[in-house]
């Protein structure tokens, strides 16, 4: 890189441990490329509100909205985010500049008592706060008593060990990204338990017009995360989908094919699970794309309720 192309940065960051060493990864790489690289860390609207759920308050748009407002006002210039918090569509003029190699997409078990979901007893209390996952894990076990978990992870272990609950559901990869993969007991198959779209991926925001950003980001991204993380967001993009939608999505590519599941819940039990799946070529971002919308369609036929698809 020549000193002509290092930039100044500002990440934009929630203040949360997780999110911080996501901003602090980010940050690590940016300036083994000759970058100079600082972090605004901010407090979102989804970090305050934490007595209500996600899909009551307005969604997973609040973990990003301020984040947002620092890029557009020009104090910071990007801003990371774990893509399953990232609406569907961004508002305009910004843009999702790179996503990052995935870590584990799985979800963890995690309980100081119980080893797996089998062995929990009937009855028993296990939280989350995702409907994706209520509607699995109700599926899986319907004599459970799922509650409310709300939190970042700290305090979403800090419940737990209080005794709030028997066992929580937690992404199995901020768990590993802060060191704490002693604390899962065992990680859900994806056949059981099907992850949200983008799970485990990292994605960078910026600006849509700033162009040497898009150039400057382009080492850190991973292709393969990124069509598959395309595909599962087109699922839910064509269904609708928000946290207020019980909805996973989980790709896999495997020499340049592209395999996609997905299933679609009703919290209130009235339902049978809908699940989906295909298989396709895919070699760029529209073929991706494609697919996802195709397994919509699916699930939809099979019975899955959506919502008018997002504009855009």
């Amino acid at each position: 890189m020549s000193p002509t192309q290092q930039l100044p940065l500002v990440i934009a960051t929630r203040e949360s441990r997780l999110a911080l060493w996501q901003a602090e990864h980010v940050q690590a790489l940016l300036r083994a490329r000759g970058h100079s690289v600082s972090l605004l860390g901010m407090t979102t609207q989804g970090d305050q509100i934490l007595d209500r759920s996600l899909s009551k308050v307005g969604g997973k748009g609040l973990f990003v909205k301020e984040l947002e407002v620092a890029l557009e006002e020009g104090r910071a210039h990007i801003a990371v985010h774990s893509l399953k918090d990232v609406p569907m569509e961004l508002p305009k003029g910004f843009a999702l500049a790179c996503v990052m190699e995935r870590e584990d997409p799985r979800d963890a078990f995690v309980s100081p008592r119980h080893a797996s979901l089998d062995a929990l007893p009937q009855g028993a209390v296990v939280g989350t706060s995702s409907l994706r996952r209520q509607v699995l894990l109700q599926a899986l076990r319907p004599d459970l008593r799922i509650a409310p978990l709300r939190g970042n992870l700290d305090t979403r272990l800090r419940k737990l060990d209080e005794g709030q609950y028997d066992a929580i559901v937690l992404a199995a990869a901020g768990l590993k990204r802060l060191g704490l993969q002693e604390r899962i007991r065992t990680e859900f198959a994806t056949t059981d338990m099907l992850p949200a779209a983008g799970q485990g991926a990292l994605g960078i925001e910026i600006r849509s017009d700033r162009q040497d950003l898009l150039e400057a980001l382009a080492p850190l991204a991973h292709q393969e995360t990124w069509l598959t993380v395309t595909a599962e967001r087109a699922v839910s993009r064509a269904m609708g989908g928000s946290c207020s939608m019980p909805l996973a999505a989980h790709g896999r590519l495997v020499q340049g094919t592209l395999h996609l599941d997905a299933a679609w819940g009703d919290p209130d039990g009235s339902a049978p699970l809908v699940r989906a799946s295909a298989s396709a070529p895919v070699a760029t971002l529209a073929d991706a794309d494609a697919l996802g919308i195709a397994i919509a369609a699916r699930l939809r036929a099979g019975g899955a309720r959506g919502m008018d698809p997002v504009a855009g």
